[in-house]
């Protein structure tokens, strides 16, 4: 359960979807319904307008709607993280203060510049005027496969300092990850976005993970981190060794396009992806399914 506004240290996070319906409007009933789905998985927060719920093709006026929507669909169930960030620092700042109003809503997820190509302290200037000026928690997103410029761990540490930063989503190896734990206090969470990281960050001292594969597989990744709680290895290895490969497999194309295609077929209908993404086409469908080990994606 939530604790107040303070950022709630949940361990299996789902950076969800953003449904659109046939007109390419946001669907609230889709995205209530996959909510409530996840968190009776066991899902016990969200990242709402992320990378994976397409954040940059969303609209501003999109955003405050979907977040204080989404707010308002969850309540107090799960941790709620709204992401605000862009390449745009003063569209960020703005943003960061609109949706700090927002209840229900715990934190701010801010992403490293893209495209700009900042450097350490461009980083530093930028993450503290956004975090100055909300008055909900800020996790840093750190995604150089998508930035174009990896944030340093000493960068990360010296933000750490800031009263208002209290997190990060580490997308990077697993030594990178591990120095950020050693860099930063015992209460700055660490989040990977690594879905094959999830057990592995438990071990290194981790908050959990920021996760795209629990749209489909959050029992199973639940089971496993339950099973690693109890000391039960030989559980953890048969569930990660049948959910590795199925991790990758939703990153084959441009995500969110498998993950959405794999939604659409059990029922969720949560559309296709905004343009310069794509819907995968019948045969990726078909090699995805072969993918996730199944006859076709009814069956995942």
């Amino acid at each position: 359960m939530k604790e107040g506004n303070h950022m709630l240290k949940a361990h299996l996070i789902t950076a969800i979807v953003t449904p659109f319906n046939e007109n390419d409007e946001i669907d609230y009933t889709v995205l209530e319904n996959l909510t409530n789905h996840l968190i009776q998985q066991g899902s016990d927060g969200f990242v709402i307008g992320g990378t994976t719920g397409e954040g940059p093709t969303l609209t501003p006026s999109e955003k405050t709607t979907l977040f204080t929507r989404f707010a308002e669909i969850v309540g107090d169930r799960a941790a709620v993280i709204a992401n605000v960030g862009s390449n745009n620092t003063k569209a960020s700042v703005e943003l960061a203060e609109q949706v700090s109003s927002i209840k229900n809503v715990d934190g701010l997820l801010v992403v490293v510049p893209y495209y700009n190509k900042p450097n350490q302290d461009g980083m530093i200037a930028h993450f503290t005027a956004v975090a100055d000026a909300a008055t909900k928690p800020v996790v840093i997103y750190n995604i150089p496969g998508r930035t174009g410029v990896n944030m340093e761990v000493e960068t990360v540490a010296k933000l750490a300092e800031h009263p208002n930063i209290q997190g990060i989503k580490q997308c990077g190896d697993l030594n990178s990850f591990s120095a950020i734990v050693n860099a930063t206090p015992d209460d700055f969470n660490v989040w990977t976005g690594e879905d094959a990281q999830f057990i592995d960050v438990q071990t290194l001292g981790g908050a959990g993970v920021i996760s795209v594969a629990s749209h489909l597989y959050c029992d199973e990744m639940a089971q496993a981190l339950n099973a690693l709680q109890a000391g039960d290895l030989q559980t953890v290895g048969t569930l990660q060794r049948d959910l590795l490969p199925k991790m990758s497999a939703l990153f084959a194309w441009p995500s969110p396009a498998p993950t959405k295609a794999a939604l659409n077929a059990t029922g969720f209908a949560v559309g296709a992806p905004r343009l310069p993404l794509l819907p995968l086409t019948n045969e990726q469908e078909t090699q995805l399914a072969a993918r996730l080990g199944v006859a076709n994606l009814q069956e995942v």
